[in-house]
């Protein structure tokens, strides 16, 4: 059996899947203040009189880091950068403490300008006179030589809990988004770090010792413990995991637009022809564009608990959650408490309800249901605008799926899946607002959770050589390698996908079913004074993003041998 178990903001889902489907699902509500309590409460849930012996393994995803991006609550963290020819690190500026120093090097990574230590022991007093505590470091061109980014860490390592250096998260060559890639695993380490205690430390008291996992956002998973040194790559594994539970449902033909409606965010995908897009350089979220590869996907600051304000312009939902809806508890009105008074609700308490969505009423001038029934509609507007921009946004540059380019006309979706807790009820609202068909997922309240546990453990590895110095990098995996002159684009390939197939294992992944592929090669010629000195070769490998092998989505079956 197979344990899924999806962290959101506002609830926390749980499934277990055997050789005869989904098993059992849970739901509990997420207490961020107290992680381990919610994990170790859906853990108990699911596994009550269930063998624990017959349990292989446990995949993970949350939104919590996606959460705090979204609604701009991430934690002071510091960044120390340098540049390189023809750029100005000032440009890329990111959050309030970030310092710029002196050192430079060349395309090939050779040294054009001496790294500045004076300007770094600056810049590190600095931040620890702010009291920063996690930080990240960035220098042009450190994944063909990364000596720069090591020596600030060396530096900065006495004075700060954590560092993360850009030529470690991604071998790509973009410096603006390495600044930020490197940022945000800085600044969502202190979150993942409770979630990864949490997490641990419930199983551990449950008495389960199985392989952990977390989903990545480019559909795959990786080991748990290997995740602690990137956080990063889990920021939008919520959303992919919304994906992941999707696949197995969705059309093989046409365009399908998916939307997790949870509590926090709305998570939104598209897939042509049953297969999820690719965001061709890396993740993009709020104002930050990364170098983590990732499936397409946005989220947004709307959900079943996020405020409801009355302004001059109308009312406005989210981005900004302010705890429960009121039915349950909460400080301020929610989309689900105007479920709560229209009836599409139960449980809660309709009394809090009511008199949340009351005062708005009062205000607007309208009966309680009508002032209801404006709130849900103006979340579905909202959605449904922020969707409307994401597909237009997608035809607006070359599409790639998660196996290639896809050179089809215009995406227009004429298939909405919805998941999430008020699926159902948001299902029936955008069948006006949605000019195809509209359908919920199985098992909607849950899907995340099955994606989690049905997808397979991917891995990337980008490498890079150069024959006429004669070396051989992938900065990603610390891999520094001498090579001859004659060094070949088709020894590339083959070195690249060795350095996967180690990589995979590494990961957890199956040796006996890896579907590598070589997605990226390419090298040309380096001219010195009309004479070939050598060759630049770039390759990129990965395994498919996918459902685990085995897995049968008519039956919701997989087999005996693959659990």
């Amino acid at each position: 059996m197979i344990i899924g178990l999806d962290v959101g903001g506002t609830h926390t889902d749980a499934v277990l899947i055997s050789e005869n489907g989904l098993e059992k699902e849970v739901k509990v509500l997420t207490d961020e203040s107290r992680l381990f309590e919610t994990v170790l409460a859906a853990i108990e849930a699911l596994t009550d009189g269930v063998d624990l012996k017959k349990i292989r393994r446990a995949v993970l995803s949350t939104t919590l880091a996606a959460n705090l991006i979204v609604q701009n609550k991430l934690p002071p963290v510091g960044m120390i950068v340098a540049g390189g020819p023809g750029i100005d690190p000032a440009l890329y500026r990111i959050g309030p403490h970030y310092h710029m120093v002196k050192g430079a090097l060349d395309h090939r990574g050779r040294e054009i300008a001496p790294l500045d230590e004076g300007e770094v022991e600056t810049a590190i007093k600095a931040l620890k006179k702010a009291g920063i505590r996690y930080a990240g470091v960035a220098t042009k061109f450190s994944v063909h030589n990364p000596d720069h980014e090591k020596r600030i860490a060396e530096a900065m390592a006495p004075h700060f809990e954590r560092v993360f250096l850009g030529h470690q998260l991604s071998g790509s060559l973009n410096f603006p988004r390495r600044v930020a890639t490197a940022y945000l695993n800085a600044a969502v380490y202190p979150i993942h770090k409770q979630f990864f205690e949490a997490v641990k430390l419930s199983l551990a008291k449950k008495g389960l010792d199985v392989p952990l996992r977390i989903l990545k956002p480019d559909g795959g998973n990786m080991s748990f413990d290997s995740s602690f040194d990137d956080p990063a790559r889990t920021i939008l594994s919520g959303p992919s995991a919304s994906v992941m539970g999707t696949l197995a449902y969705a059309p093989k033909s046409g365009a399908t637009l998916v939307l997790d409606i949870g509590g926090t965010t709305t998570d939104m995908a598209v897939l042509i022809d049953g297969v999820p897009l690719l965001a061709p350089l890396g993740i993009e979220i709020g104002p930050y564009k990364t170098l983590i590869r990732a499936l397409q996907t946005q989220s947004i600051g709307v959900g079943g608990d996020s405020v409801v304000r009355l302004t001059d312009n109308g009312l406005t939902i989210g981005p900004d959650r302010q705890g429960r809806a009121m039915t349950y508890g909460g400080p301020v009105p929610t989309p689900t408490d105007a479920f709560c008074v229209l009836g599409l609700v139960n449980g809660g308490d309709h009394g809090l309800a009511a008199a949340g969505i009351d005062a708005l009423a009062r205000k607007m001038k309208r009966s309680p249901e009508e002032t209801a029934l404006a709130i849900f509609d103006q979340a579905c507007r909202q959605i449904m605008a922020a969707a409307t921009q994401m597909v237009a946004d997608i035809n607006s540059k070359p599409v790639y799926t998660v196996h290639e380019l896809w050179e089809g006309s215009e995406i227009k979706p004429r298939h909405l899946m919805v998941l999430g807790g008020p699926a159902p009820q948001f299902a029936d609202r955008l069948k006006g607002m949605f000019d195809g068909n509209v359908s919920v997922v199985p098992h909607w309240q849950v899907a995340n959770a099955t994606g989690c546990a049905l997808a397979r453990t991917t891995s990337e590895v980008l490498l890079f050589a150069d024959t006429a110095q004669q070396v051989a990098v992938a900065a990603g995996e610390q891999f520094h390698k001498e090579i001859t002159n004659n060094f070949t684009l088709e020894d590339a390939k083959e070195l690249a996908l060795q350095l996967l197939r180690d990589k995979a294992v590494k990961r957890g992944a199956n040796p006996e079913h890896l579907e590598m592929e070589v997605i990226e090669a390419y090298q040309f010629n380096m001219i010195r004074g009309f004479h070939t000195i050598g060759k630049n070769i770039r390759v990129r490998a990965q395994i498919k993003p996918g459902l685990i092998r085995g897995y049968d989505p008519i039956a919701g079956k997989l087999r005996r041998e693959d659990l």
